[in-house]
C-alpha cells in the first residue's frame, strides 16, 4: 500500500529545510553585524518575538518570500536563478548557496 501523502510530505520537508537553511543565513549576518533582536525586528517589520521565534526553529510563520525579504532587509542581494537540471541521475533541487 502507497501512502498518498507521501509526495505531499517531501514538498513540506523540503520547504522545512529551505526556510532553516534561510534562517541559519539571517542569524549569521545578525551576529555578524552585532544586531540584537529588536534592531531586527525594526529592521523586518516586525515584533522582537518574532524575530526570537525565527532565531530558535520556529519560522512557521515566515513564507519563504517573507525570510528572503529580511535578506534584503539586511543588505543581501537575493537572485533566484531558474535553469534547466543538469541531468544528473538524482532529481532536480532547491538550494541556498
Amino acid at each position: 500500500m502507497t501512502d498518498a501523502l507521501s509526495p505531499l510530505r517531501a514538498q513540506a520537508a523540503e520547504d522545512h529545510l529551505l526556510k532553516a537553511q534561510l534562517a541559519h543565513k539571517i542569524d549569521a549576518l545578525l551576529k555578524e553585524r552585532g544586531l540584537k533582536q529588536t534592531e531586527a525586528a525594526r529592521l523586518f517589520g516586525v515584533k522582537q518575538p518574532d524575530v526570537s521565534k525565527l532565531l530558535h526553529g520556529d519560522f512557521r510563520q515566515f513564507s519563504v518570500e517573507r525570510l528572503l525579504r529580511f535578506l534584503v532587509a539586511l543588505g543581501q542581494d537575493v537572485e533566484i536563478v531558474v535553469k534547466p537540471h543538469a541531468g544528473a541521475p538524482q532529481a532536480a533541487s532547491l538550494r541556498i548557496a
